[in-house]
């Protein structure tokens, strides 16, 4: 938690940005794994986080934009909570550890709502992605819980993504510190792998890294030597020589803010010629996209370069043909990379996409695209100094998507599908480093930069 004035601060330019009413932030409850008693490990919404900074179930706030008046509503502990979990702050020490100086009861705040509601005042709540959130928001504003994320506040939501999207001083310390710990997860991989040990033991190892120095992993770990599929969380295989493993993980600190990096590594750590070959042109794209990240610049145009230098290296070892800019055009690149360049990362590893990603990584007035790849661009926002992005070229060959396209004929004068077929093997290779777009351009962030090119991981993993 920071001190109190940082959420003051927040939530007086919030209350600026919205025009009149009150504003409700749910935070989460505790949520039962397999009985009520043995439950998942908490963690609290990101936006409650955000402007209120208590980390604890079963709260929700208020803030009144006509009267300026800021409450949180939450139950005192009872006798039987102090005998199991000890004695606790009271709701109201907590509130003002973070500057709110009313609180409530938690039943109190249907009756708020519902008189506001009565007196024709607007109630702007951002969408709900838990149920239990759904069905609570759903009765106490009237809506039920098949309608109640219809009808959010598309003002408060632009509001809350302008303010997020942006990270204080105070925010990129702790996402360093995560991207630290992310460092010393991989970077265990590396020193760790050996054929014959299961995927699911290096798992095991990385994730202990976090568990110890952190709070959690900042998503379920991908490590696979199935690249080629993008989320691959089957942890089940034997590593093989001559294999490549992707590990995409990412670390959550105690503050909640979050890395999240991606490694493609050789087995038995040597990438023969073929894999060098493919990995070059990835881990070039990654450092070019680093290279281009700058204000004023949108990262939909760093995403069509990245994508246009790894055509041409594609086009280099024989498996793209034609011209370069056209198939550019044409999205010839979904074949090989069909997901976006990256995704902005904070207190949440894809931040703020609850909220929907068009809000979150769109302009006004910007078009998704409806290409393979390039419709899944997370991110592409002109960039402004405080933006943090992941980078996260990647290339895979999918026996199923390849031979789709070739019986439809498509790109036919772009794509060598006579020679693709030898890489219906390969798996795929993805290469992610975190990113602070700054005043000039851009810093990775963390301390150090995890090894990525073929020179520096086959010597970090012969140690």
């Amino acid at each position: 938690m920071f001190g109190k004035e940082t959420y003051i601060n927040r939530r007086k330019k919030l209350a600026a940005s919205v025009s009149d009413g009150i504003i409700v932030f749910l935070g989460n409850n505790e949520s039962p794994a397999n009985y009520s008693d043995n439950t998942y490990i908490f963690r609290q919404d990101s936006s409650f986080l955000y402007y209120f900074g208590l980390d604890k179930p079963s709260l929700a706030a208020v803030m009144d934009i006509d009267s300026g008046g800021e409450m949180i509503f939450g139950d005192d502990v009872d006798m039987d909570d102090i005998i199991w979990m000890g004695p606790q702050k009271s709701i109201s020490d907590q509130a003002a550890e973070v500057g709110v100086g009313k609180t409530y009861p938690f039943g109190r705040l249907a009756q708020f709502v519902s008189e506001a509601i009565a007196k024709g005042r607007r109630v702007h709540y951002l969408p709900q992605y838990r149920f239990d959130n759904q069905i609570l928001l759903g009765e106490i504003t009237g809506k039920g819980v098949r309608n109640v994320n219809e009808g959010k506040s598309e003002e408060l939501i632009r509001a809350v993504v302008a303010q997020r999207l942006v990270k204080e001083p105070c925010e990129i310390v702790e996402i360093d510190r995560a991207c630290d710990l992310g460092y010393a997860m991989h970077y265990t991989a590396m020193m760790l792998m050996r054929p014959g040990m299961t995927e699911q033991e290096l798992v095991g190892a990385m994730e202990g890294v976090v568990i110890s120095g952190g709070y959690m992993t900042a998503f379920p770990t991908i490590l696979s030597q199935h690249g080629e599929t993008l989320h691959n969380h089957l942890h089940d295989k034997v590593l093989q020589t001559g294999k490549l493993c992707v590990i995409d993980a990412g670390a959550e600190i105690a503050s909640h803010y979050c890395s999240d990096f991606t490694r493609t590594l050789p087995v038995g750590g040597k990438f023969d010629g073929r894999q060098k070959d493919i990995y070059t042109i990835v881990s070039t794209a990654n450092s070019f996209a680093a290279e281009m990240s700058r204000p004023g610049i949108t990262y939909r145009e760093v995403h069509l370069a990245t994508c246009r230098l790894m055509l041409q290296g594609l086009w280099n070892v024989g498996l793209v043909k034609g011209d370069i800019d056209e198939a550019l055009a044409l999205g010839v690149q979904g074949l090989f990379m069909p997901h976006g360049l990256g995704h902005n990362m904070g207190l949440d590893v894809h931040d703020m996409e609850n909220l929907g990603e068009n809000y979150v990584g769109y302009d006004p007035g910007q078009e998704r695209s409806r290409q393979l790849g390039l419709g899944s661009l997370r991110m592409a926002r002109s960039l402004v100094p405080g933006h943090v992005i992941t980078d996260e070229p990647g290339i895979y060959f999918i026996p199923a998507l390849i031979e789709q396209w070739k019986a439809e004929g498509k790109f036919s004068d772009f794509v060598n599908y006579a020679a693709l077929e030898s890489y219906y093997d390969f798996g795929g290779i993805r290469l992610e480093d975190d990113l602070l777009i700054t005043n000039s351009g851009c810093r990775r962030l963390g301390q150090k930069r995890l090894p990525i090119t073929v020179e520096e991981v086959e010597t970090a993993m012969a140690r």
